[in-house]
């Protein structure tokens, strides 16, 4: 055993506190977790599946847990600023991993829609979160996800009926807020009814300069006709290592669009789980990283196409300078009698610097006969023929760099449907490669 002993000793002390500090349907899945977790242990790099994120050492760290529930003091509404504001959301603040209490009376949404902490729900709903919870996040097949199960206390649930649409789009702000080194766990539960469709925007940012461990487990029912948008923007810091693992079932006829950009991290490790569980759904899956200095994006994608007649289409691009690395690793399994499937895979690459590096392995498995699928991927650097041209206009090589890099992640926000998001995340991506987007600059606890 390695670093996991600490975790293991620490749930065998604490599991009574974590208990009294949670609610029913999130301790039923506790000591189950816990098991998997002891029989797991973290995985090594010999691990193919974590070749390029060393999970022994992150997780190495001696960090502080907030076990007793001790609420953030700050207004987080008059302390912080997203940088994705002025589009029109239904702002909510997730401060660590609780759900900020004065985001509860700020919005008003359609009858039956809840936003808010999963245990208040299941204490006024007792029981309905049963065959949600913990459903698709299996902890028998992943550590991170196992020591999640057994550890979080409480996490965010977005439930929107059948038949409901959202007209505005719902925006989460997940704040990192510590005085000492911190790990929290946090849980997502997100369920559309057949029929519903919303939009979400999760932004995830830091607010000090203490070091943060997140382990972010996410899982995602579509009904049946339901349609989902799904938006996340890192935008942390050198001191930030983020494990996220998001699980989703799309039943028939269901539609997604998935949009992940990081812009500005420490460590980042996405695990993402995609299950076509019903006919003629659609999910469109895109990805743009920006990343310098020593920041590091493995990215981990599944789509499993179990039923027939199912469209998926999987775009991620990296710009890498410095001495950043980037992984990307995409798997289409099409599962027999999934026949009619469409599916397409692309992940392309620029690394600006000589000491950037980018591995990548986009991978199709198929076992059935009548379907159309491609995959490919491109590894390489600055067009040096495009930088003479544009020289030969005026253009000075760093603008024309900042351009063609520019250009290059925009082909992923150029999908985005949400105009007023996609123009947004255009001009911070243009803010970033001008390095010109402040970490601290809509923080105003020290102001």
């Amino acid at each position: 055993m390695g670093s996991e002993q600490q975790y293991i000793e620490l749930y065998r002390e604490a599991a009574d506190l974590l208990r009294k500090n949670s609610c029913n349907v999130m301790n039923e899945k506790r000591d189950e977790a816990f098991r998997a977790f002891c029989d797991l242990g973290f995985p090594t790099r010999k691990n193919e599946n974590y070749k390029y994120t060393d999970v022994q050492a992150a997780f190495a760290p001696n960090y502080g847990l907030n076990l007793n529930r001790l609420e953030m003091k700050a207004d987080p509404y008059k302390a912080y600023r997203c940088s994705v504001p002025n589009i029109g959301t239904a702002l909510y603040y997730m401060v660590n991993e609780q759900f900020h209490t004065l985001s509860k009376s700020k919005h008003v949404l359609p009858e039956g829609a809840y936003v808010g902490s999963i245990c208040d729900y299941d204490k006024i709903h007792p029981g309905k979160l049963q065959d949600f919870y913990g459903k698709i996040a299996v902890t028998d097949g992943d550590a991170v996800t196992a020591l999640n199960t057994a550890l979080a206390q409480d996490g965010l649930l977005i439930y929107i009926p059948s038949g409901t649409k959202v007209e505005q789009v719902l925006q989460v702000v997940n704040l990192m807020h510590a005085n000492v080194d911190l790990m929290t766990n946090r849980r997502t539960l997100i369920v559309l009814g057949d029929g519903s469709e919303v939009g979400l925007l999760f932004c995830e940012h830091v607010m000090d300069k203490v070091r943060f461990l997140t382990t972010n487990v996410t899982e995602i029912f579509v009904g049946k006709g339901a349609c989902l948008n799904i938006y996340s923007v890192e935008e942390t810091a050198a001191n930030c290592t983020l494990f996220d693992n998001l699980y989703l079932s799309q039943a028939e006829g269901g539609c997604l669009e998935y949009v992940s950009l990081s812009l500005r991290n420490g460590i980042t490790r996405r695990t993402a789980n995609f299950s076509f569980d019903g006919e003629n759904g659609h999910a469109r899956i895109m990805g743009a990283v920006v990343a310098d200095g020593n920041q590091k994006v493995d990215n981990h994608l599944l789509i499993d196409h179990k039923t027939g007649r199912c469209k998926s289409e999987v775009l991620y691009k990296y710009v890498l300078d410095g001495d950043a690395v980037g992984a990307f690793a995409g798997k289409v399994l099409v599962r027999p009698g999934a026949q009619q499937t469409d599916s397409q895979e692309t992940n392309a690459n620029l690394c600006v610097s000589p000491t950037a590096r980018m591995y990548t392995q986009p991978m199709l498995e198929i076992y059935a006969d009548d379907v159309k699928c491609n995959h490919g991927s491109t590894v390489g650097q600055i067009d040096q023929a495009a930088l003479f041209y544009m020289a030969q206009r005026g253009i000075s090589p760093e603008e024309a760099r900042l351009l063609m890099q520019h250009a290059f992640v925009n082909e992923v926000l150029a999908q985005i449907k949400l105009e007023p998001l996609r123009e947004r995340l255009s001009a911070m991506v243009e803010q970033r490669f001008r390095h010109s987007l402040k970490a601290c600059a809509d923080c105003g606890l020290c102001k």
